[in-house]
């Protein structure tokens, strides 16, 4: 990778002089375009969701410019100026646009593909008719060069510079933490909101910063061109975008520059031999698509891959920085007050109330359907509360989402355990850390990797395969996933800790180990641990105070011995155990 890092900047500027100023010229068009597809890689390669208007941004850019030049007297100061605006104006608007749209809900990756689509369309329309200020059909025209630049040559080499800044900064934003949490809201959106991010924001400035980027684009474009149309910012640009980036491979940083250099002289080159060259070139597509997933750059880049996920294992730094344990306000309180769920019809918890106060250990029992999972699911946001109210440390927190649940010092681990598969151990371990802990700013801070906890050391002795960083997550057995979602879960150091089913897929052995980690943790730290549990060696071995649930009421709340001295709980449950 550092071989070819050190060889393609040299052939970049070999162009002009090897062939000529035309080639380059061209070239410079398609190393544009380049720029618009890196920000494609932050959002699709990185995110998993998928723009279809970027050519929005790289028009808005473009005609920013273009006004800019013409109207006002050209000088470096104001060409500095200019690609601030040009950045900064699309950056507002997909910020804007990617708040609205991610902020709904989980998932809304297709409402939002279809949304930017219409907004590449509606871009297109303003600029055909709002002739005064685009010039619309005929488009923009006569805009003069960067001063002193010639736009056929000297303009080449500030493309290629701006190329170079456009790779530094996506290289950058991809290795910072903010850049694996991106890779963590692909993996599993629902489980980072459990760790209190609030992922839609995490996307909207995903989106504004490839916004930003096809602006800075659109900036050189309306001098390289002299000229911008409708079509600069209309939807058939924007899936031409999509597809260099496909072909030239949306995991890597440079991989949206060799898709838009091979295909856009490979249409050239066509165009005037071939009259169905556009069927050659969707069948080039078609087969590197299929045949290398990875696109050109995966071909090309040999271990790039690696450096676009951010750190390799071995290049991991040093965890050097303590971070101070979390102190809790107040003692523990939950409060269910007539909790009412519905789904259709059918009723899933009905009228529940019950009080949960103090540190220790409470298990949850209660025959399949008994509403237990549901009632972690209304208290953390995951199902609507028709009716009662929840409240934790005095305040009400009925319907609030998962994340600002989290941000309240409630944590949760699931039945099924919930990980981010494809990010290693230690990757997992960091968002673990950063939770309800990293700011804005230190989300883009290289110094965020470098976080432990005491916390962190204990955890490290209970599972000894914590202190391997470099396994990936999805490679761990069903028991050594539960036990690191377990370890993730309580590094945030939560007042309350919610633990769904913990031993559920574990040997008898695992099963020990599991009960001896929860019995040791909460003597340590004296955190409320609400356990829902079937094996009742679980229970007998945790629980310092057992609730039993049935039909989505509370049916019984005591010590163990009273629960099993009460009839009604033997009329409905007898529990298992391994």
């Amino acid at each position: 990778m550092l071989r070819t890092a050190l060889f393609l900047p040299v052939v970049l500027l070999a162009v002009p002089f090897v062939w000529d100023f035309f080639v380059a010229y061209e070239l410079g068009l398609y190393l544009l375009y380049g720029i618009v597809g890196q920000g494609l890689v932050i959002c699709w390669g990185r995110a998993g969701f998928l723009p279809l208007g970027q050519a929005l941004f790289f028009g808005t850019g473009a005609y920013l410019s273009g006004y800019i030049l013409t109207s006002f007297e050209a000088s470096w100061i104001a060409v500095g100026l200019l690609l601030v605006i040009a950045g900064l104006v699309p950056a507002l608007i997909a910020g804007l646009v990617g708040a609205m749209v991610f902020n709904r809900q989980i998932g809304s990756g297709p409402y939002f593909s279809l949304i930017t689509l219409a907004l590449a369309m509606l871009g297109f329309q303003l600029a055909n008719s709002a002739d005064q200020i685009t010039g619309g059909f005929n488009g923009m025209t006569g805009i003069p060069g960067l001063p002193g630049v010639d736009s056929y040559e000297g303009l080449y080499f500030v493309i290629l510079a701006a190329l170079a800044v456009s790779t530094l900064i996506v290289t950058y934003v991809l290795k910072a933490p903010f850049g694996q949490l991106l890779a963590a809201v692909a993996q599993n959106e629902e489980r980072l909101q459990f760790f209190g991010f609030r992922t839609g924001t995490l996307k909207a400035l995903a989106f504004a910063i490839s916004a930003a980027l096809a602006g800075f684009a659109g900036a050189l474009y309306a001098p390289h061109q002299g000229i911008v149309t409708p079509q600069a910012v209309g939807f058939l640009l924007s899936a031409e975008l999509v597809i260099w980036t496909a072909v030239g491979g949306r995991n890597k940083v440079l991989g949206p520059v060799f898709g838009a250099v091979f295909i856009g002289f490979l249409a050239a080159g066509l165009r005037d031999i071939f009259r169905f060259w556009e069927v050659v070139v969707a069948i080039v597509f078609v087969v590197v698509v299929l045949r290398f997933p990875e696109g050109l750059s995966g071909l090309i880049l040999a271990g790039g891959r690696r450096i676009a996920l951010g750190f390799s294992d071995r290049a991991r730094p040093v965890r050097d920085i303590e971070l101070a344990a979390v102190r809790q306000e107040s003692e523990a309180a939950l409060r269910y007050d007539g909790i009412g769920v519905k789904i259709g019809a059918v009723t899933i918890l009905d009228g529940l109330s019950l009080d949960i106060s103090g540190g220790g250990i409470h298990c949850i029992i209660g025959p399949n359907g008994a509403g237990k999972t549901s009632a972690f699911n209304a208290l953390t946001g995951k199902l609507p509360v028709a009716e009662g109210t929840i409240a934790w440390q005095g305040e009400t927190i009925t319907g609030e989402r998962a994340y600002r649940v989290a941000a309240r010092g409630i944590g949760r681990k699931f039945q099924v355990p919930s990980v981010f598969p494809e990010l290693s151990v230690g990757q997992n371990i960091d968002i673990a850390l950063w939770a309800n802990r990293m700011s804005h700013a230190e989300m883009f801070s290289m110094r965020s990797y470098r976080w432990r906890s005491a916390l962190l050391a204990h955890l490290e002795k209970l599972f000894p395969f914590l202190g391997r960083p470099n396994i990936r997550a999805g490679d761990l057995s069903l028991g050594q996933r539960q036990m690191l979602e377990f370890a993730l879960s309580n590094l945030p150091e939560p007042a309350l800790l919610l633990l769904d089913e913990p031993c559920a897929g574990l040997s008898a052995i695992e099963t020990s180990e599991m009960i001896e980690a929860i019995a040791d943790l909460s003597r340590t730290y004296n955190r409320m641990l609400v356990i829902i549990e079937h094996d009742m060696q679980v229970v007998e071995k945790l629980s310092d105070h057992v609730i039993v649930l049935h039909q989505g009421r509370l049916l019984a709340n005591g010590s163990l011995a009273e629960i099993k001295q009460n009839t009604e709980v033997q009329a409905v449950y007898a529990g298992g155990a391994k």
